[in-house]
């Protein structure tokens, strides 16, 4: 296990050329996946569509067709299976204030010339004559780390991310990060949804976030995160670094939906392989934050919590003023539906 965690050290290393040292602006280090990994987020897992073998204590709802046996024909060969469905924890992302900054990478900095001097802010406003607000701005990195394909922790390898360890998105590189106008370009049926009507929604979406998982109809809020688009670093409702860190979160993986570079593993659809998902379903992910403080006291028996859901009870200790506590850190943990065990039939 130890040369495989090392081993995803060094591509990780490999695909970032040109990294400098840590410097102060830019600290951290590589998650523990032992000790820093709630892997009880990866139940309930269920087989024949609906039977649950292991629940952990975990959330789920309920995406997988109900028959006990799936079918599915890849390269022209028939295939029969068994309907199979859990939570993978596949990807990762930092939010940080440092444009070029990979705290999870041991703090390693890139020297970038575009962007250089986007980093992070807060900052207070005036929203009348007796109300005032906070905005803030967040650089992202997105990383893909298959750590259950590789420690083997489902017994079907086709159910799992096979990808190697990379950091397929970076913030600082994207000119639609700081620019709202230009993000509108990539989701323009987000452009309706900034009406009060349409914001107060927020508020339905927390509560159903808050009490299970959030609703997929209202696919313009984050829940208590806040407002979905626009898809860029800035968050005009601003609470605390680990609303504005989830947030952040979300909005990258639906940005690589809308532009068709992240696809969906759950539903129907997805017992085959992954298929295309524009509009992101918000309820197939689930987040773990993993610094500055790793989440893995258990609240109600759950260390991960669906996108939208309030941060009240899971932030404690991580809102001092930056830059003491400037950068955060999450496993994604991905619903996955698939045919497992599939063989030629005869």
């Amino acid at each position: 296990m130890k040369r495989r965690l090392a081993a995803w050290l060094l591509a990780a290393c490999a695909v970032l050329p040109g990294i400098s040292r840590a410097d102060d602006l830019c600290t951290g280090k590589f998650p523990n996946l032992i000790t820093e990994v709630c892997w009880s987020c990866i139940f309930p897992m269920k087989m024949f569509g609906s039977v649950t073998l292991m629940s952990g204590g975990q959330e789920d709802y309920q995406s997988a067709p109900s028959q006990a046996i799936c079918a599915c024909t890849n390269g022209g060969v028939p295939k029969v299976g068994v309907p199979t469905s859990f939570w993978e924890m596949d990807m990762m992302t930092d939010v940080t204030s440092t444009p070029g900054c990979f705290p999870m990478l041991g703090g390693a900095r890139v020297n970038i010339g575009v962007n250089s001097d986007a980093f992070g802010t807060d900052q207070k406003y005036r929203r009348g004559a007796s109300a005032s607000g906070k905005s803030s701005f967040r650089q992202v990195n997105l990383y893909l780390n298959p750590a259950m394909y590789v420690l083997g922790a489902v017994l079907d390898d086709q159910c799992l991310d096979n990808r190697g360890m990379d950091v397929p998105w970076v913030s600082f590189a994207d000119p639609t990060h700081n620019d709202d106008e230009l993000a509108g370009i990539l989701t323009p049926y987000a452009f309706p949804f900034g009406s009060l009507l349409a914001i107060g929604a927020n508020t339905a979406d927390a509560v159903a976030a808050t009490a299970g998982f959030p609703i997929q109809e209202i696919f313009w809020a984050a829940g208590a995160y806040g407002h979905m688009y626009p898809l860029t670093g800035t968050n005009n409702s601003h609470v605390s670094n680990e609303q504005s860190a989830r947030l952040q979160t979300a909005r990258i993986l639906a940005k690589l939906h809308a532009a068709g570079t992240q696809w969906s593993a759950a539903g129907e659809h997805a017992m085959c392989g992954y298929y295309p998902q524009i509009i992101m379903d918000k309820r197939q992910y689930k987040f773990q934050r993993l610094a500055p403080i790793p989440q893995t006291k258990k609240i109600n028996g759950r260390c991960c919590d669906p996108i939208g859901r309030s941060t009240i009870l899971v932030e404690s200790g991580t809102q001092a003023p930056l830059p003491n506590l400037r950068d955060f850190s999450y496993a994604i943990f991905r619903k996955r539906d698939c045919c497992s065990g599939v063989t030629p039939s005869n």
